[in-house]
């Protein structure tokens, strides 16, 4: 079984769902708070149709994270393909939508994504809220351990954690690319029944 097979079968379990994810469910509905997660899994035209329509999150942008220019005109600068998240934390958790990002991606891959080669496309989770960033690493930590466990492996999930420093939104032509022209989504490394997957569920 390859790697994003197991993590699938993971975050599937219902078992391990009860354990990891159990939501809270106050008698009253709790006012809407946002807050904000830029995330790296591969090309952005897939990981921005995927997360636009997770429920909880309100609103989202294709960009670049910590590169070290203010312009998509200057040559590669270090840059993570991302999408800057707004969420509800009242809906969605921060861990929720780590376990959400494991749909999307192989965990152990270094710099690709499907056919999507480079170090813009490296998987990310980037925040200016500390809170966010030790939430992140305690649930990779844990997701890691029961994956290394499950699967008698000993690797090391290679999604980087960091502060942003630095997010440059994408030129309008790649912002909700796959909504505007679908036609390309034979080049996402996200099969399409997963893309759509909570744009065609009743939750």
């Amino acid at each position: 079984m390859d790697s994003l097979s197991a993590t699938h079968n993971l975050v599937d379990n219902p078992a391990f769902q009860q354990i990891t994810m159990t939501k809270k469910e106050p008698l009253l509905k709790p006012q809407l708070l946002e807050e904000t997660l830029y995330i790296a899994g591969g090309c952005l035209w897939g990981v921005q149709e995927f997360f636009k329509y997770i429920p909880g999150v309100l609103k989202t942008e294709a960009g670049r994270a910590n590169g070290t220019t203010y312009s998509t005109k200057t040559p590669y600068d270090g840059y993570a393909e991302c999408v800057k998240t707004s969420f509800d934390i009242n809906s969605v958790s921060v861990e929720e939508l780590i376990y959400y990002l494991l749909e999307i991606i192989d965990p152990f891959s270094i710099n690709q994504q499907g056919n999507d080669i480079g170090k813009k496309y490296r998987t990310g989770i980037y925040s200016s809220n500390q809170n966010h960033l030790i939430k992140v690493k305690n649930c990779i930590k844990q997701i890691e351990e029961t994956l290394n466990a499950k699967n008698k492996t000993f690797k090391t999930i290679a999604i980087e954690v960091l502060p942003i420093t630095n997010f440059v939104p994408s030129d309008t032509k790649h912002q909700d690319r796959l909504t505007s022209h679908p036609e390309d989504y034979s080049y996402c490394h996200i099969p399409l029944n997963v893309l759509h997957k909570y744009k065609n569920s009743d939750s």
